[in-house]
């Protein structure tokens, strides 16, 4: 059982500090596909009550023009997210014109690959240069693939906890100055995600399955479930493998995350390094552009991680300009498939697992990594993705070979320890009891939602495209019968109205072309 992270855990406990974990700070994101509503992507405008995707601080665009994003500001409670994403919820459902929101990863019915719309912004520079970005993605991997949906989980400590966590820390630690001690236990908190992130695929991965529209003509080791399903008999998360959101040309991408100055250099050189099949894309073609760049990255988002080290930019700066001045802010986890059965796709129990996990990783030791380890990492989570629920199915330690169950038992006995402080915190035993719940998925697999997906597909004599369907209806359904208050209704559009007016700010205030703009953005990238 890893000791450490229980020692520290019950160290902070003795403090007056230990209060503070009453207050970790959470922010959901949410990606939905709008369809029509017979289950096919939608052809429309992002409507227009829904205010401006560019500006809305709420609802916004992510590949396509059709793949909203529901966003909530930044919470001390679960109870305070959770309500918020169901807020925005109800606004989108309720301004919905014959359209769904599709409440599963994996996508609905789509048509040809070009005749998926890309995301649009208006026509100011940052809007272009998304909008870029987004063919940019296209051209290089297909527009299917950016239509897998997924949840987005921010998550940072309480300010005031910082200090004490600091004082308890090695004398190494405690010589920097408080924000590189912050983004130094980032960075920590971020390598120990990694080692272990093949276990919220296991337990939480609800897309062992996909319609064969989505893979449209190209090679794979999929079976075949039905006439129009494809599937593996133990996938966890389709949607995080090989058919995903991956690149093969990222392959061989070794992002270093032993200090926020390796990962800045190793993401930048990823970005300023020119790559042969994207030059034979070219950036402009007859006057149009292709893509931002012709490197391996046009820009940080490119890389597809299940976590990321995050710093609220400001307009026209760069990611990494941003960590490298001010150091890191909060943590965002990328490997959360949308649960089809919860209308949020997420809910209660679920977050309390994953602020379980990351303390978790943020207490316990957290060696550095290198080649090896690097490999190690992203062949134990290929292997649970496709293959999680396999009985036996053994992944790679430093050590050797261990049986998955063993691993994740030994890690969920750590999760606990942290469960029941947090029990101790909020009252009651509902931490306790979610890593409880997690354990019996781990001596009954058919307990997890892949598994269960799977079953009622069987059992309802359903193809993926059907089940999914069934509960995207049954989850609007439930959104729409339920009455929207004057008063939400009121914010939302107000925030609508003024979502459209920064956007009409920002396209008033270009003064230079947008050949000049881009230049001016990638020559911060020389400037780290």
């Amino acid at each position: 059982m890893p000791e450490l992270a229980t020692q520290r855990i019950q160290q902070l406990s003795q403090t007056d500090a230990f209060q503070y974990l009453k207050e970790l700070q959470r922010g959901i994101e949410k990606e939905s596909l709008r369809t029509d509503t017979s289950g096919l992507l939608a052809q429309t405008d992002h409507p227009q009550s829904l205010g401006s995707a560019l500006t809305h601080p709420r609802i916004t665009t992510d590949f396509s023009e059709a793949l909203l994003e529901l966003i909530t500001p930044v919470f001390p409670t679960i109870d305070g997210a959770l309500a918020s994403l169901d807020e925005v919820h109800t606004y989108v459902y309720s301004q919905l014109d014959n359209e769904l929101l599709w409440t599963a990863s994996m996508p609905c019915q789509l048509p040809a690959d070009e005749q998926i719309p890309v995301a649009r912004y208006g026509s100011s520079n940052v809007a272009e240069m998304k909008t870029t970005y987004r063919i940019g993605l296209g051209n290089r991997y297909g527009r299917a693939m950016q239509t897998i949906s997924g949840i987005h989980y921010n998550f940072s400590l309480p300010e005031a906890l910082w200090p004490h966590l600091q004082q308890q820390s090695t004398a190494e630690l405690q010589a920097l100055s408080l924000q590189d001690y912050k983004t130094e236990s980032y960075f920590h908190l971020i390598r120990n995600f990694r080692r272990i992130s093949w276990l919220l695929p296991y337990l939480y991965g609800a897309s062992p399955a996909v319609s064969k529209c989505f893979l449209q003509g190209q090679q794979h080791n999929l079976q075949a479930l039905d006439e129009s399903t494809l599937y593996l008999p133990h996938a966890t998360a389709l949607r995080m493998g090989d058919f995903g959101y991956q690149s093969n040309a990222q392959n061989g991408l070794a992002i270093c995350y032993n200090t926020i100055a390796n990962y800045i250099e190793t993401l930048k050189q990823a970005i300023v390094t020119e790559h042969p099949d994207y030059q034979k894309i070219g950036i402009k073609k007859d006057g149009q552009y292709q893509q931002l760049s012709t490197a391996l990255l046009q820009i940080e988002n490119e890389f597809y991680s299940t976590i990321r080290p995050k710093r609220v930019t400001k307009s026209g700066e760069i990611p990494l300009g941003a960590l490298q001045q001010r150091g890191v802010e909060y943590i965002e986890v990328r490997s959360i498939d949308v649960n089809p059965y919860l209308p949020l796709g997420i809910d209660k129990d679920q977050i309390r697992f994953i602020d379980c996990l990351l303390l978790f990783c943020l207490f316990d030791d957290s060696p550095k990594c290198d080649a090896d380890d690097r490999a190690r990492i992203d062949a134990n989570f290929k292997a649970v993705v496709n293959h999680g629920r396999q009985p036996g199915l053994q992944l790679q330690q430093r050590s050797g070979n261990i049986a998955m169950t063993d691993w994740a038992e030994e890690l969920l006995q750590g999760m606990t320890a942290m469960a029941k402080h947090l029990d101790q915190l909020h009252g009651g035993d509902n931490y306790q009891r979610v890593c409880q719940q997690q354990l019996e998925k781990l001596h009954n697999p058919a307990l997890t939602p892949s598994a269960k997906i799977l079953a009622d597909m069987q059992q309802n004599q359903q193809s993926y495209f059907e089940f999914a369907l069934a509960q995207s209806q049954q989850h609007y359904a439930n959104f729409t019968q339920a009455a929207v208050s004057r008063e939400l209704m009121d914010a939302f559009q107000s925030a609508a109205k003024e979502s459209n007016q920064r956007r009409q700010a920002i396209e008033s205030e270009c003064n230079i072309d947008f050949d000049q703009y881009l230049a001016n953005f990638y020559q911060q990238y020389q400037q780290l």
